[in-house]
């Protein structure tokens, strides 16, 4: 622990909603490090309902400029109308060069973070990066909270998303749902890529049984997802399709985090999603493609990890670049099914 502990610290967030999730447990290490710091999070807006969930972060500030936009003089006046906040500390996230600039801008004297894209000079503490010391992303986040080390953090605290009765009773009757059934969450959407999709005829497979089970089934994602929710939706029987509904683009991302909280288990693609459901300490079959569990797994204890032994993953494309996607068409249906047995069971029994 660090004897001063008043330390008002501006942390730089990343843009995608699952890296986000796995920033909380960087927040838990700065309140274990520094026990009084002050917490805010420069984030884009899509990502801060998720900093309403965390009790780590005072505030959460709006990075008015799309994914990918350098916005130099934006960032510049940005970081100038910074200033006031008299920040001691500033922990940028992000690789990029551009990710470094407001907080140089905003004269924060500490500024931490990981070497990337040429901007050493942008920050007082640079660190060189052992990707085979610090295999996770997590632990790359969270050793960003202690002095430079060659290992990573010995004991890094899971996320862990709060929710209210009131918001959740407000969601679930916005959608007019209810929990008189258990509810299997099926996310079958990935922001990142068809590479990480599992096919929409395997989670329909898995839908069917546990309907069979008495199940209900709630399906989850962006506006993006709901061509691949409705193909799930359409692959189901008509009897089903009655035990079936598509949350798909309708939510907001608090809406999400609430109904998804209520969930008996959940089946996601590696996304923002099943971290949100790992986060939310839900059992979680988490499925793999073109990505691997060896960086990015869900961070709970309630996980089953799927993926295949194919020579050709993980590759880490957006699109496979052999065209047939084996890594998540031959994992079988079956595997995610009594994988949902063994955590609802398990769950169940504690």
């Amino acid at each position: 622990m660090t004897q001063n502990s008043q330390e008002n610290i501006l942390v730089i967030g990343p843009a995608w909603v699952g890296d986000m999730v796995m920033a909380q447990s960087l927040f838990m290490c700065l309140k274990q490090e520094y026990p009084g710091c002050r917490i805010a999070v420069l984030a884009p807006d899509w990502t801060r309902p998720l900093l309403d969930r965390m009790p780590e972060v005072e505030k959460g500030l709006g990075l008015e400029l799309g994914h990918g936009d350098l916005g130099l003089g934006k960032r510049r006046a940005l970081g100038k109308s910074l200033r006031g906040e008299q920040f001691t500390r500033a922990i940028i996230l992000p690789n990029s060069f551009k990710s470094a600039l407001i907080p140089f801008h905003a004269g924060i004297v500490n500024r931490v973070a990981w070497r990337g894209e040429w901007r050493n000079i942008l920050l007082s503490d640079c660190r060189r990066l052992d990707k085979n010391a610090y295999p996770l992303m997590v632990q790359r986040f969270a050793a960003l909270a202690f002095p430079a080390s060659d290992q990573p953090p010995a004991a890094i605290p899971e996320p862990r998303l709060h929710t209210d009765r009131v918001s959740v009773e407000e969601a679930l009757r916005s959608f007019d749902l209810d929990r008189q059934n258990r509810i299997l969450a099926i996310c079958p959407g990935a922001e990142f890529g068809e590479a990480k999709q599992w096919p929409a005829a395997h989670f329909a497979t898995a839908c069917s049984k546990k309907i069979d089970e008495g199940w209900k089934v709630w399906i989850f994602g962006s506006k993006k997802d709901t061509e691949v929710a409705d193909e799930v939706i359409q692959l189901l029987s008509p009897e089903h399709r009655l035990s079936c509904v598509s949350l798909a683009g309708m939510t907001s991302l608090a809406q999400a985090i609430d109904l998804l909280s209520v969930a008996d288990a959940v089946i996601s693609n590696d996304s923002g999603l099943m971290h949100i459901a790992a986060a939310l300490d839900k059992p979680v079959v988490a499925l793999y493609g073109s990505t691997s569990p060896d960086f990015t797994p869900p961070l709970n204890s309630k996980s089953k990890l799927l993926f295949t032994d194919i020579d050709c993953r993980p590759c880490f494309q957006r699109e496979c670049p052999l065209g047939h996607k084996k890594c998540l068409t031959e994992l079988d249906p079956a595997l995610a099914i009594r994988a949902i047995d063994e955590l609802t069971t398990s769950n169940s029994s504690q």
